[in-house]
């Protein structure tokens, strides 16, 4: 597997972000898929959520994210999902921190959000070694349950209506 490291400005990432539910979450002007099939729903508790906005916000080094080069050019995430929405929703004023939304903030705030850069590797590589690394990222923050493991290898139509209905 090829991995390079890239740092990609929060403005990029938040480019285009579209929350489509079962249809897909977007970023990056339409170029990355945030949540894959292979990927679980947003879990972060509003604590673990704020204190990634926070984090940006201080100017500390958040957690390296991995996306994965797509046959059609484009990106998914294969770690950083979590991360990556909690961003997308505060820029897009999903939610306040202390009482502040997005738009509540100072000009010089804002930019310095939009200006933060994240630290991303981009792989590439075969399917197999995809699933492979997926499971290897996943073993520390989050862990995944043996059905969400399951869920990374069998990906379908079928997972986003079995997502739905249980």
């Amino acid at each position: 597997m090829k991995i390079e490291l890239h740092r990609i400005p929060v403005r990029e990432v938040v480019a285009g972000y579209v929350d489509s539910a079962e249809n897909g979450v977007r970023g990056f002007g339409g170029r990355l898929n945030i949540r894959p099939a292979f990927q679980r729903e947003f879990i972060y508790r509003d604590r673990q959520r704020d204190e990634v906005i926070r984090t940006v916000r201080r100017g500390f080094p958040l957690n390296v994210m991995y996306w994965v080069r797509n046959a059609e050019g484009g990106f998914e995430m294969l770690d950083g999902q979590q991360r990556t929405l909690s961003i997308c929703q505060y820029v897009n004023n999903e939610f306040s921190i202390d009482h502040h939304k997005f738009e509540n903030l100072t000009k010089e705030e804002r930019e310095a959000i939009l200006n933060y850069e994240l630290t991303i590797y981009i792989c590439e590589g075969e399917e197999r070694e995809k699933l492979k690394w997926f499971e290897v990222v996943n073993t520390a923050g989050e862990q995944l349950n043996a059905q969400e493991r399951r869920n990374a290898q069998y990906t379908g139509t079928w997972l986003y209506d079995a997502k739905k209905h249980f």
